[in-house]
């Protein structure tokens, strides 16, 4: 079993959940509940964590102090032995509890206010969706302003064309930077495509960058914005239609697959093999899709599932396929529609709107800290964070040294100048000075060449990123003996970092690499691992009438199913694709319609096409129990559990536990 953050955020979040205050029990705090090996445990540490997590519908379950005790020891003993093994030593372990740690300090980087009024922006834009259009004049966000100017005017000519009533789609193909305007021949590494004609889609709120988001949802349907500046250039939005969200849709399609060059030929037919499709559903009211989907879908992998896509939002998706699903009612099945990829038959399974504000907030509260719109709060924070930890800086000294400042910074080769004075206080933290030389040790590692801008202008950017990350990295160096919450929650990541790592040592991995282990383990348990009643059998699948004949003939003519193959390869035999499996019941449509007695052919003809598939029942077996191979995964599983059982008695006698009864009665007493 290998690490995976779904794993390791399960065992973390059990140490990590709110703190439930209960007053009665302040004068047993500090009273030894028990001793694991030789270190004691307070009632507080184990009141704590028990509180965290047996919390069901605001009331504490009495009956599970006793019962959490034992879940209590386990975890404490496994984490005592994670550090006397040094596991929290490693470079691994430290960089991601790093990682955890920035993740866990980013509440305490943002204003309130600012971000309150970002996550109500933000919800109000996700309860519609837009279908817009956008022509891209490109301009680095560090141009110089004649460069800039240049764009925008370039920019506002195209606009006005647009205003006059040329096409947009026209325009966007002659003049936009953004390359998916245009049509792409194919190459080695890629296939044609076809271009966008400047047409984004349907997308909401976060879909795009937020100034052009922005541009958007302030422009009326059907009208043409002004130039609107993001970090690519400068964009002309035309937004197409504004309507209620649709939030995540469930959909199931029938696929079939159309290359980009197809011909007008293949065109006609497969639209006609569509439509064939379709009727047949329409013939049976719907009520024989997942047989269809079974059928005739070119999208292999949703079979299994009735054709259902993953879920799936606006942004994600082809804009034909999105203006079919808005037009349906839940579980309506819509005529065939073409996109890019070919034609869809689409049944709309579900959709889940927008919440109300109080259960959407949480989930746009976190996209707005990792998106460019945060600025607004960290910028605030700055402000504060410098008057909190005495951030003074010495102006004249800046003024004098980034004065000093030359080319050499443009063409990312700095070099002092010999009148700069490295000793001279930029500013000063808390008291802790820092100098000309630290900035200069900083551009070293920043600097880059530079196309737009002059020294100077270059120089203030620089200076600027330096003074806040010194200030913020002060900060946040500072935060467990600012905030003792936050030096207790990143404790338990400690602590549950530790026991996932030994966990995947001592279990998991072990589970996995101890072959003769999982062997014994294996043949104590087979008859837990069983298939069903299956059959082997043989599946032509002819897609040409033309080529039908020729394979009835060889299979008339008894030829070994495990030939079959390779003659239709030697021979050339066109549109035919042969395969030999087992099948239990459920795994295959074509096998479940034909009797299971060995040497039992059935032919199945389309209704809708002139394929046909041939399915030939070789062997019939009863129910027998799986190989290890067969049931690999299941087995590993199960042998995880029983090595963590044995492991967990072995620590419990490295780790003797005493429990003073005394105690632990009063514990059980203030759940009562």
């Amino acid at each position: 079993m290998k690490k995976c953050n779904f794993l390791k955020m399960f065992a973390l979040a059990a140490f990590s959940l709110p703190v439930l205050s209960i007053n009665a029990q302040s004068k047993l705090d500090n009273q030894v509940l028990m001793t694991i090996g030789d270190k004691p445990v307070t009632v507080k540490e184990f009141t704590d964590v028990y509180s965290k997590n047996n919390i069901k519908n605001d009331v504490i379950d009495k009956k599970s102090v006793d019962e959490y005790l034992d879940l209590f020891v386990n975890f404490r003993m496994k984490v005592m032995e994670a550090t006397e093994m040094k596991l929290d030593t490693s470079a691994q372990f430290k960089k991601e509890l790093e990682g955890y740690r920035k993740q866990l300090a980013k509440p305490y980087f943002s204003n309130e206010k600012v971000s309150d009024e970002l996550i109500q922006e933000a919800y109000q834009r996700k309860l519609k969706d837009i279908r817009a259009s956008h022509i891209l004049i490109t301009c680095d966000k560090h141009a110089l302003p004649s460069d800039t100017l240049k764009a925008y005017n370039k920019a506002m000519d195209i606009r006005k064309k647009a205003m006059k009533g040329e096409d947009f789609a026209n325009l966007a193909v002659k003049y936009s930077d953004d390359p998916s305007a245009k049509d792409m021949k194919a190459t080695e590494s890629s296939p044609a495509r076809k271009g966008n004609h400047g047409d984004l889609g349907y997308f909401t709120v976060f879909d795009m960058v937020y100034p052009f988001e922005t541009g958007a949802y302030n422009t009326k349907e059907g009208e043409i914005s002004m130039p609107v500046r993001s970090d690519f250039g400068y964009h002309i939005i035309k937004v197409q239609s504004v309507t209620d969200a649709m939030g995540t849709i469930q959909a199931a399609h029938v696929f079939l697959q159309l290359p980009f060059d197809a011909s007008k030929e293949d065109e006609t037919a497969m639209k006609q093999k569509a439509d064939n499709i379709y009727k047949e559903l329409m013939d049976q009211d719907g009520k024989n899709w997942n047989e269809v989907v079974t059928k005739y879908t070119d999208d292999r992998g949703t079979v299994s599932r009735g054709g259902a896509l993953s879920n799936f939002t606006v942004s994600r998706i082809v804009p034909e396929f999105i203006e079919t699903c808005k037009g349906l009612e839940v579980n309506e099945i819509a005529k065939p529609v073409r996109t890019s990829y070919g034609y869809h038959i689409i049944k709309l399974l579900g959709k889940t709107g927008i919440g109300s504000f109080d259960k959407e907030s949480q989930a746009i509260s976190e996209r707005v800290e990792k998106d460019m719109r945060s600025k607004k709060s960290e910028e605030l924070v700055l402000k504060q964070v410098r008057k909190d930890y005495n951030f003074k800086q010495n102006d004249a000294n800046v003024e004098a040294f980034l004065a000093t400042v030359d080319s050499t910074l443009l063409a990312g080769k700095y070099v002092p100048a010999a009148t700069a004075d490295m000793k001279a206080e930029l500013f000063t933290i808390d008291g802790n000075s820092t100098k000309v030389a630290d900035f200069v040790n900083y551009i070293n590692e920043k600097q880059k060449p530079r196309k737009f801008g002059t020294p100077m202008a270059c120089a203030y950017e620089l200076y600027d990123a330096f003074a806040n990350e010194k200030v913020m990295d002060y900060a946040d160096a500072h935060l467990e003996e600012r905030y003792p919450e936050f030096k207790n929650l990143v404790q338990e990541y400690y602590d549950g970092i530790l026991l996932f790592d030994l966990m995947e040592r001592e279990v998991w991995d072990k589970a996995v690499k101890d072959t003769t282990g999982l062997q014994e383990f294996h043949a104590r348990h087979a008859s837990k691992y069983m298939w069903d009643e299956r059959v082997q059998a043989a599946i032509i699948t002819v897609t040409r009438a033309e080529s039908l004949p020729k394979i009835k003939a060889l299979i008339d003519a008894g030829t070994p199913w495990d030939s079959l193959r390779p003659i239709v390869q030697r021979d050339s035999i066109q549109h035919v694709f042969v395969r030999k499996g087992f099948y239990q019941k459920g795994d295959n449509q074509y096998v479940d319609q034909t009797e299971w007695k060995a040497g039992t052919i059935n032919e199945i003809h389309s209704t809708v096409d002139e394929s046909a598939v041939i399915v030939a029942i070789i062997e019939k077996r009863n129910p027998e129990p799986k190989t290890l191979k067969e049931a690999k995964g299941l087995v590993t599983s199960d042998y995880q559990v029983e090595l963590e059982a044995k492991w967990l008695e072995a620590l419990r006698a490295k780790y003797p536990v005493s429990v003073d009864e005394k105690v632990l009665d009063k514990v059980r007493k203030l759940y009562q």
